[in-house]
């Protein structure tokens, strides 16, 4: 199945299910990107129709519930929906490794320009009328931007080609250039990473993301080298990083039965009637104030100042964002799973 596809029966599906109405062919149409035409073009339409055909036809051979009916009995033309109670997954206990790497795919949802696709599909639907169930995909979009490098790098290291870029040193008032055969990006600790060949000192080298300056440049032909068979890269960047050291607890007040992935990870947990009081040990105040971001209006910080100071700048950048953006979604952007070694990674040299 081809990428464009997947976003859209996967934008299909979120369309379906933020609305208990049955939608008609015609608001699909005009709220899922992917399915765009013009209605009275008879061959655009009929294009429409056999598209739309085929992913109706998918999503049943999927499991998914698709359902047809109308609205009312004056509803001459069927329309569609998801039931929503036979589609929804009975809680999963999940290991925290496990929850780990549901994290790191969920924060990979905006970079993959989903969510803003998704976004603009359900405030198309608010526009036109229909009543969108704001709990009804609550995860599907966590606003944890991956870094810039992040697309460039992966590419270069799925086609073996070289690459350059200018990378940040905290103790250097300029940046270094650097020339590098990427074997791949992990994320570690909350952070991601290039793991790879450096050209220049003809040795094994890690670089991270967020410290890459400006753009990456690929170099060369595809297919240009080969990474040592069997290499481990997050053991690279474990030895790169360092071990764990605890440095500080912080306070934050979580909505009762959310925010599963803190709760794992807190030393403390006191219940209360309106809000739950938790106690998470941390060591990178960045890493910590991200994820703390993805929770939205869930998690409210205490204590310290410096880490409630850090989540409200991310939160006005992703508001700023928000309004420099044409596909206009909702703030309440949770993720409900974090990794414990992301919330206590230690600062990256």
């Amino acid at each position: 199945m081809s990428r464009s596809r997947t976003e859209r029966l996967v934008n299909l599906v979120i369309c379906l299910l933020s609305t208990r109405r049955f939608l008609t062919a015609a608001q699909i149409a005009a709220t899922v990107p992917g399915y765009e035409h013009d209605p009275d073009d008879t061959r655009e339409h009929e294009a429409f129709q056999r598209k739309f055909e085929r992913d109706k036809a998918e999503l049943r051979e999927l499991g998914v519930p698709l359902e047809t009916g109308t609205a009312s009995a004056f509803d001459t033309e069927p329309g569609y929906r998801i039931a929503r109670r036979e589609y929804a997954l009975p809680e999963i206990p999940l290991e925290p490794d496990e929850a780990a790497a549901v994290g790191i795919a969920a924060r990979l949802w905006q970079h993959a320009g989903l969510a803003a696709a998704a976004s603009s599909g359900l405030a198309k639907l608010r526009a036109a009328g229909v009543d969108v169930d704001p709990h009804a995909t609550l995860g599907l979009e966590p606003m944890v931007n991956v870094d810039p490098a992040f697309a460039p790098l992966t590419a270069a290291a799925r086609d073996r080609r070289e690459v350059r870029f200018d990378y940040r040193v905290p103790d250097r008032d300029a940046p270094d250039h650097r020339r590098l055969q990427p074997w791949g990006v992990v994320c570690w600790r909350g952070r991601w990473y290039v793991v790879g060949h450096d050209l220049d000192r003809d040795a094994t080298r890690c670089f991270r993301l967020s410290r890459v300056v400006g753009t990456v440049r690929a170099t060369g032909v595809p297919g240009a080298y080969r990474p040592p068979p069997g290499v481990d890269l997050i053991s690279h960047v474990a030895r790169w990083s360092g071990p764990t050291e605890h440095a500080g607890l912080a306070t934050v007040l979580v909505t009762p039965g959310r925010a599963a992935g803190l709760r794992r990870v807190a030393v403390e947990v006191t219940s209360g009637p309106e809000a739950d009081r938790l106690v998470l040990p941390y060591s990178d105040m960045d890493v910590l104030a991200s994820h703390l971001v993805g929770y939205g209006p869930e998690v409210r910080v205490l204590d310290p100042p410096e880490i409630r100071e850090a989540v409200i700048q991310r939160l006005k950048e992703i508001a700023a964002h928000h309004d420099d953006s044409p596909a206009v979604g909702p703030l309440n952007t949770r993720s409900e799973l974090v990794s414990p070694a992301g919330v206590n990674g230690r600062r990256a040299r």
